[in-house]
Parts: C-alpha cells; structure tokens; sequence
C-alpha cells in the first residue's frame, strides 16, 4: 500500500509522514522531491523549469519507481509530496491505481493563517518560496479530483496520524517516546526538510 500525503507547504506532510513511519512497522518514506534535484542536476540548464513536476521525465521516473517498490517491497510506502495539478495526479497516482497498487490519497488542509504560522514556525518567512505558492496550493487542491481530505486546522501530528491510519485501516504501534523525544524527532524532520 501506499499513502500518499498531500497539502500545501506547511500543512504537516512531512511529519505526518514520519509519524507514520514511527509507529507503522516494515514502512518506508520515499520522497519524490529528490527525483526533482536529480534531474535539475543532470540535464542542461536550459531544459531546466521553476517546478520540477513540470518535467515529464519526473512524473514517468516517480510512477515507475512507486510502482517498482510497491511490487517489490512487502511494506507501506509512504510519500509526503505536493500536488496540485489534477493532470500530474493522473499521471502518478490515478495511473499507479490503474495498474493495481493501492494507492490512499489524502490532502492536509488548513487555513492560509495556519499555513503562513506554521512556515513562520520553521523559519520561512511570508516571502518564502513555500509561502508564496499557497494561493496556487489551496486553488488547486479544491479540484474535485483530490477529494479526501484531512482538515489539520486544531489537530496534533499524532492525532492526523492517527487519523490517517485510521482511513486506512492500519493498526499503528503505540507511541512510548518521551515528550522531549517527541520534540527531538520532529525538530530532525525539520532539518532534514531543509533544502
């Protein structure tokens, strides 16, 4: 299976994702954003575009490769990444569904005020790359195609966690770190967001 967590930057993906993958045994968090700098690193500047899902080569490389490990893999596969572009959906997720793997999609939602705080919270100002495309982000994620939906707005980590486990009918393992453990890993998945 793969659980596929989408929103706006800031929305919690990334930590959503890692919570997960805490407390869900034999899971594996792929991140597609690291096929987007291979590409942007390996073909002429000119080829080059602001996104890198506008690249064809990055929509086809991260439906084989998820297709490849969810046939390979005997685990979940979870992926915290953007997407807003119902055709780009298609072209990974609508097609991994269509080819038989199992594909849970669901949108992190929350107010344009929460998103900025939460930006504000890991050091990104209101000028920020991320800031600047939630307009784009919550424009499009209303698209009809994207409709599961989490509303993050007064929940915890654990609790979309838990709520995305939920959905998907995973049992997760019981959270037994330390309040200050529980810090400690979220600040390292912050960093490691760091790009």
């Amino acid at each position: 299976m793969i659980i596929w967590i989408n929103g706006a930057f800031g929305s919690g993906k990334s930590q959503t994702a890692f919570e997960l993958h805490r407390r869900i045994p034999n899971s594996f968090v792929y991140d597609p954003e690291k096929t987007g700098f291979f590409i942007r690193k390996n073909i002429p500047k000119n080829l080059n575009s602001n996104d890198f899902q506008d690249c064809p080569m990055w929509r086809e490389f991260n439906f084989s490769m998820l297709k490849y490990i969810a046939q390979e893999y005997g685990g979940t596969i979870i992926v915290p990444m953007t997407i807003v572009n119902p055709q780009y959906f298609k072209e990974i997720i609508l097609k991994l569904r269509n080819d038989g793997v199992e594909v849970k999609h669901f949108v992190l939602s929350s107010s344009k005020e929460t998103l900025l705080k939460r930006l504000r919270s890991r050091g990104e100002g209101k000028n920020s790359w991320a800031a600047k495309q939630i307009d784009r982000c919550i424009e499009g994620l209303s698209n009809e195609i994207f409709k599961q939906y989490i509303d993050t707005e007064n929940l915890s980590i654990q609790d979309v966690a838990e709520k995305v486990a939920l959905l998907c009918n995973i049992e997760l393992l019981p959270d037994n770190r330390t309040k200050f453990k529980k810090v400690y890993d979220r600040i390292i998945t912050q960093l490691r967001q760091i790009r």
